[in-house]
């Protein structure tokens, strides 16, 4: 089993993805086209430290935003904003004071949804996955916030499908990806996953909970913890991610500025490890949802 010191050398870690290191004609395969590029760049996304990537439909942006190019269409041009600690977007979910966000993840002897087929022949999911999507949903439950989280067993009128990920994006180091919620109140309405994080990176199952907890808080309008300066959890350069046309807003409560030492959930980069909601986090949280 490969050990997360090793991939610490010869990885970037980037919010819930971990880049390796690839093969020249590899990334030449991946490159984003130059009009992207500069969509990207005009929208206020960091396309320096963390390079874009063709993923799915579309792309994979800071890590682990998806969007394809009708969202590239739509989104307002981006801007920097001032250091703050807590973000979201401008879109949050609707709760009409309790809404239960339902989520559905096939799992390995169920023969259902994802990609790659790897792990179990269905494309599905592991015991140690599933314990790690549990674990993320009590960790949101216990908040008792206006929005809970219900795991369910059928893909049909789920809230949240997590669809697991081809073996190209695995074997690239892709871990998670997730989008913002829609402007009719919604949470995005899906999370890709690798289901190789036991088997490849040795995770815990509060390692993937955190992952997966990332991921979902995302689909509710999370920015990163450290949005104005990605340096302090991934390493290099300072680097604002700007607003990226979807909001960048400040929550109340939450102190100026972010250390990698508070371990907040939704910090950009990770290291595989358990980050249960600080008390900041748990700020944020109360004064959404």
């Amino acid at each position: 089993m490969k050990k997360l010191n090793y991939f610490t050398a010869c990885m970037l870690l980037a919010s819930a993805t971990f880049f390796a290191c690839e093969s020249d004609q590899v990334m030449k395969e991946e490159t984003v086209s130059p009009e992207v590029m500069a969509r990207l760049t005009d929208l206020g996304f960091d396309v320096t430290d963390q390079a874009p990537l063709i993923f799915e439909e579309g792309y994979l942006v800071e890590g682990d935003i998806y969007l394809t190019d009708a969202d590239l269409a739509r989104m307002k041009a981006g801007v920097r904003v001032p250091v703050e600690e807590q973000y979201s977007t401008n879109n949050l979910v609707t709760t009409g004071g309790n809404r239960v966000i339902t989520v559905y993840a096939p799992e390995e002897s169920s023969g259902g949804g994802g990609k790659g087929k790897k792990g179990g022949g269905s494309g599905g999911y592991s015991p140690g996955m599933i314990a790690g999507l549990d674990l993320a949903i009590s960790r949101y439950n216990a908040q008792n916030l206006e929005i809970s989280f219900q795991r369910v067993t059928s893909s049909s009128n789920a809230d949240i499908v997590m669809t697991r990920l081809n073996k190209r994006d695995e074997r690239r180091g892709v871990l998670g990806s997730a989008g913002f919620p829609t402007a009719s109140g919604d949470p995005y309405g899906e999370i890709k996953m690798s289901g190789v994080l036991e088997s490849s990176y040795g995770l815990s199952t509060a390692g993937i909970a955190t992952i997966i907890a990332h991921e979902m808080g995302h689909c509710v309008g999370f920015r990163h913890t450290d949005y104005f300066d990605r340096s302090i959890s991934c390493g290099g350069g300072t680097s604002n991610e700007g607003d990226g046309g979807v909001g960048a807003n400040h929550i109340p409560g939450t102190p100026t500025g972010a250390t990698a030492s508070a371990k907040s959930w939704m910090l950009a980069c990770t290291d595989g490890g358990d980050r249960p909601f600080n008390n900041d986090d748990r700020t944020a949280l109360n004064y959404l949802y």
